[in-house]
């Protein structure tokens, strides 16, 4: 039986592994989506906005919230992908004070190699793994995924 010594030493090697992981997995993405002219960020919304495509687009405040970031920062990612027509601002036709964001077909063309560019960036942090190992390793990461938020004071 391990000791509660032992316990935290394994749990912070592991910290420090997923951490340098993440740091790694930013870093090929980044180097993959360079070609693209797309920051991971904007990545990260243009996806999020593309899971509204058909409902009825989001608002900046939807966007900010599910990104969880403030609302300036969305404003910025927007900005730099409206300027790649990748997504227009729009008026709300309910509420002509509300700015929904929409998906152009620049966008959605850009998603598709985006797709691309994120398989190529796993293929590439994955390589060392056998198949065995890769559904091993997403079983792990579900685990640790699907676990509900503690909430705390």
């Amino acid at each position: 039986m391990r000791t509660a010594s032992e316990t935290d030493s394994t749990d912070g090697v592991l910290a420090e592994q997923l951490l340098r992981l993440t740091r790694r997995l930013h870093r090929i993405q980044k180097h993959h989506l360079e070609p693209l002219g797309i920051t991971p960020a904007q990545s990260r919304l243009l996806r999020l906005v593309s899971h509204y495509d058909g409902d009825e687009p989001p608002r900046m405040a939807d966007l900010a919230a599910r990104l969880e970031v403030v609302p300036r920062a969305v404003t910025t990612l927007v900005d730099g992908l409206e300027d790649a027509e990748c997504v227009r601002r729009a008026p709300d036709p309910a509420n002509r004070r509300v700015i929904r964001i929409e998906l152009t077909d620049t966008g959605r063309a850009t998603l598709r190699r985006l797709r691309n560019a994120r398989t190529a960036a796993a293929e590439e942090i994955l390589a060392p793994l056998t198949a065995e190992q890769r559904e091993v390793l997403g079983g792990l990461l579900n685990a640790l995924t699907d676990v509900p938020m503690e909430r705390s004071c």
